[in-house]
């Protein structure tokens, strides 16, 4: 059984500019004591064909925390756009945000994100070099994928393959605990 459960995730500022931080209010209740740091990870997937172009936006550790609730805003820089292939910086792409106990990921909540330029002969006939400034990205925050993963919450690496599951939204509230 997990010792985290994430209640809720909001994400914040939304629709935005590209170049605007990432801002997600996450909820969580901890069951069990934990002795060591959570930490979360914000990744936006830059390309579906490699993932030499996936940022790691920020990091934060939360802890060692009590049984109760909490609430905390992560936010995180934008990805550099200059790292984005050209072909791939408009259209859908993913961002995740994972949370992870000593080393080990539990759960990890997936958004698509459309990124598109705030006028409509801009996306019609994009400009060749791509206008930063210009590009908006809308977080379809209604519909996270959400996947847990089995730890072992003691500390020793679990060896085994972890089992996982996921789930949208329409088939269970995304934050529920197993």
């Amino acid at each position: 059984m997990a010792c985290v459960k994430i209640t809720n995730v909001g994400v914040l500022d939304n629709p935005a500019l590209f170049e605007n931080p990432f801002q997600f209010e996450i909820a969580f209740e901890c069951i069990s004591p934990l002795e060591d740091d959570i930490e979360w990870k914000l990744i936006y997937v830059g390309s579906p064909e490699s993932d030499q172009h996936d940022q790691l936006l920020d990091s934060i550790c939360v802890g060692p925390m009590q049984v109760g609730g909490y609430k905390i805003v992560f936010q995180a820089d934008a990805p550099d756009p200059t790292r984005i292939p050209h072909a791939d910086l408009l259209g859908v792409t993913i961002i995740l945000l994972s949370c992870y106990y000593r080393d080990q990921e539990f759960i990890r909540v997936g958004y698509y994100v459309n990124s598109e330029y705030d006028a409509p002969e801009l996306n019609e006939n994009p400009p060749e070099r791509p206008i930063y400034e210009r590009i908006t990205r809308n977080i379809l925050a209604d519909k996270p994928r959400v996947t847990r993963y089995q730890i072992d919450w003691s500390g020793a690496v679990n060896q085994a393959a972890s089992e996982s599951t996921e789930q949208t939204m329409e088939e269970q509230s995304p934050m529920d605990a197993d």
